[in-house]
């Protein structure tokens, strides 16, 4: 076990992450910390774009209108006006980095895309592989820059604060010294020590059955800073996106939304479109309501998906406006140019997070969040298409500035910390009972608290997930580490989160919708929901505040 010192860690190697991690690097050292190959990551698997305002007819206005629609009145407008108006600036930026976004014919002007909740075309892409595009040269300057050291197949345990270092803390504040990580090639634990710790772990998808996020979106970084006393908020806003492939051998791959933008329509199993019955925009409706359209559809048939007529884009359009979806159909015997595609809606962002201020700081000091993992505002109970790479370009590069300009006066972490204790005892027995809690959390949370919620469902989730956390807590604490039974311990923890948040919101706003609160109610509900654990315990305290 080693220890290592660092000016910056940086947990999370997505655009968030790496946007931070090439500015703090003019001003100190930055490890960056990823679970697999460093390319594996939500903004890796974003299609879309990133939606920003470059078109003559659009304005900063109306984008931040069309975000305020879609937040459903718990938007912070600051936010939303934060990162719409520095929106552009950081684009252009990411061009520097080498990004090269689809361009209009013969013309150096962006060809911007139209998505769903969006009332002009603002959708900056590489046609629909732009989180690859991003990710691919943020990651190749990461590399070339001598102050960035990136640990891939390292898995982060648990922040260190005042708890684990032994420290009494008389004041309010608790503070972060860096974090527990698990070299999972050499089975290893080190203690990385750092002034600023930087949260960039993505969402929490994989808590559902069905997702558009990648293996390693288990909510690590969510359920860490709810250990670490760190405030939470809006876990009950999983936003679903409405079109993920329907196919036995897919792993919900998603048909971006963009497809929809340029034409394409839904349909039921007779051919018959059916969105204008749920909304007068139709397909181009806020991924909500077209989820839930889709969700009322197959309840009624019975069916296991829908179709997406994508023959209004032209046959000969299609692979050149979408090549990676039309390839990756095509793997599965789908030529979308004359077949319609089967899809489903799958969990696909989560709009809250640790809550964060507009320069990324959290409760916990010297403990940032950015990017999906964080609460800034900005998406309120719905996100719009496309802000979210754009949220974490604009509030990443606001955390840099500010942590960098204070890095001096920031003590070391102390040099008490003590080396993780890895002793335990492993019951080989028991592991086969723990290899089916993972799937029965992802199960439990599609069933029961998924698109549509009551009280009785959410009732019978809490009672489940909460025996099999406690189990899991249990296990944990008498067993050497494994990056398997870390991220059930955090699917385990986040899904609880999940659980309680949503059945304290007594109302249908966003993505949060009840059958026994179908209606809004802006008197007791027009407000965010926190969750804040107490450091040195299990117990959770809740409370419901503006």
């Amino acid at each position: 076990m080693a220890r290592i010192d660092i000016d910056f860690l940086v947990l999370g190697s997505g655009i968030a992450g790496l946007t931070y991690a090439l500015k703090a690097a003019k001003f100190g050292s930055v490890a960056i910390i990823t679970k697999k190959k460093d390319i594996e990551s939500n903004t890796n698997y974003a299609q879309g774009g990133i939606a920003s305002v470059f078109g003559k007819d659009d304005t900063f206005d109306l984008h931040v209108e069309d975000t305020l629609a879609s937040g459903k009145g718990l938007n912070k407008r600051e936010a939303v006006e934060i990162m719409v108006g520095e929106g552009p600036e950081r684009i252009n930026e990411l061009t520097d980095f080498g990004a090269q976004f689809t361009l209009q014919q013969n013309s150096k002007i962006f060809d911007l895309g139209m998505e769903g909740g969006h009332s002009r075309k603002r959708i900056v892409h590489a046609k629909d592989y732009t989180g690859n595009e991003i990710e691919r040269n943020l990651i190749k300057t990461a590399r070339n820059n001598h102050n960035i050291e990136i640990y891939e197949n390292h898995c982060a345990i648990d922040l260190i604060t005042e708890h684990q270092v032994g420290q009494k803390n008389f004041s309010k504040s608790t503070h972060c010294y860096g974090c527990y990580v698990f070299d999972t090639l050499h089975d290893e634990i080190h203690v990385f020590a750092a002034k600023v710790t930087f949260l960039a772990t993505g969402g929490a998808g994989q808590v559902y059955l069905h997702t558009t996020n990648p293996g390693i979106a288990t909510g690590d970084g969510l359920a860490m800073a709810n250990r670490a006393g760190a405030v939470l908020a809006n876990l009950e806003f999983m936003q679903f996106h409405p079109t993920t492939l329907y196919h036995p051998d897919a792993s919900s791959f998603l048909i971006s939304e963009a497809v929809r933008g340029a034409g394409a329509v839904l349909r039921d199993e007779m051919g018959e479109q059916f969105m204008q019955k749920y909304d007068k925009r139709e397909e181009l409706a806020p991924r909500d309501i077209v989820a839930r359209a889709i969700d009322a559809e197959l309840k009624k048939s019975g069916n296991e998906c829908v179709y997406l007529d994508l023959s209004p884009i032209g046959a000969k359009n299609i692979p050149q406006k979408f090549p990676q979806i039309y390839n990756k159909c095509l793997e599965y015997k789908i030529d979308i140019t004359k077949e319609l595609i089967p899809v489903v809606p799958a969990a696909h962002y989560m709009c809250g997070g640790v809550v964060a201020d507009y320069s990324g700081q959290t409760s916990v000091v010297n403990l940032l969040a950015c990017g999906e993992v964080a609460h800034t505002g900005v998406h309120g109970a719905n996100r719009l298409a496309s802000n979210s790479l754009l949220e974490a370009l604009v509030f990443s590069h606001r955390a840099a500035i500010v942590s960098t300009g204070s890095i001096k006066s920031i003590a070391q972490p102390p040099d008490a910390i003590p080396p993780w204790d890895d002793s335990g005892t492993l019951n080989a027995d028991e592991w086969v009972l723990l290899r089916h809690d993972r799937q029965e959390i992802r199960k439990l949370m599609w069933d029961y608290v998924g698109i549509v919620r009551s009280n009785f469902r959410l009732g019978r989730a809490k009672r489940r997930i909460k025996m099999i956390f406690q189990e899991v807590e249990e296990f944990y604490r008498k067993t050497t580490i494994t990056e398997g039974l870390v991220e059930l311990r955090n699917l385990a923890t986040v899904a609880l989160l999940i659980v309680r948040c949503a059945s304290m919101r007594k109302e249908s706003r966003g993505l949060h919708f009840t059958t026994d609160y179908p209606l809004s109610d802006d008197t007791h509900y027009l407000r965010d929901t926190f969750i804040q654990q107490k450091v040195q315990d299990l117990n959770f305290v809740m409370n419901i505040n503006n």
